[in-house]
């Protein structure tokens, strides 16, 4: 793999790497795929459990790229990852309290913000995706509205504006 280098602009795309890096399973799978392209089968089959929470939040921090695994005649493709990253640099400034924010949205479990994330959900899938508006909306910050963005498995963040992702 090439050595490739992940910038980080804003301190809300640290939610995803912290929760990859902060558990031992999610850090092992990202190790794993920084060896050699792996199928789902096969990453469960060397690391002994499931990974699939770990591969969906790898690639919610655009940390790993897929493509499909020519099968063997008679069987069907499956698809196969690996990391796209080997370095990160970042390039931001941020209050302490947005840190602390960014980091308990990172590990705190998920049923404590659960409330929070159904209701910006609800919001962006009835329409109000721009940032500004869903500032006024829900009297947070815009930090926080991305960091809780980048927390749930239904949005995604594009700029100024939340989208739903289609694939859940």
């Amino acid at each position: 793999m090439g050595k490739r280098t992940r910038i980080i602009n804003d301190p809300s795309e640290l939610v995803p790497f912290l929760r990859i890096f902060g558990s031992r399973t999610h850090k092992n799978v990202f190790d794993a795929l920084s060896t050699k392209w792996m199928t789902e089968e096969d990453l469960e089959e060397f690391m002994g459990n499931d990974v699939s929470t770990s591969i969906r939040i790898l690639k919610k921090g655009g940390l790993i790229e897929s493509q499909w695994r020519m099968p063997e005649p008679g069987k069907t493709p499956a698809m196969e990852y690996r990391t796209s990253y080997s370095r990160v640099q970042t390039n931001f400034q941020c209050s302490f309290e947005d840190m602390s924010d960014i980091v308990m949205l990172a590990f705190k479990p998920y049923d404590d913000f659960q409330e929070s994330i159904g209701q910006l959900e609800k919001l962006v899938a009835e329409g109000n995706q721009s940032m500004s508006s869903l500032v006024r909306a829900l009297n947070l910050s815009p930090l926080y509205i991305r960091s809780l963005a980048r927390r749930s498995n239904k949005l995604t963040v594009m700029g100024q504006r939340l989208k739903m992702i289609e694939d859940t």
